[in-house]
């Protein structure tokens, strides 16, 4: 067995990215409070069902 330390990390690009449904995130609103470092942002679901992000 290898330890961890010496196993490479992997690259970017091998790492699954997470997925979310945006529906999910917004709920029947269709709005969604992110904070990311302290600052909050907002996510909306348009009548056209494009995404905006606010700050």
């Amino acid at each position: 067995m290898v330890p961890i330390s010496l196993v490479p990390p992997l690259p970017p690009s091998v790492l699954p990215t997470p997925t979310h449904d945006a529906r999910d995130l917004t709920g029947p609103t269709g709005l969604a409070r992110i904070v990311l470092d302290g600052q909050a942002y907002t996510l909306r679901i348009t009548r056209a069902g494009k995404l905006i992000l606010t700050k």
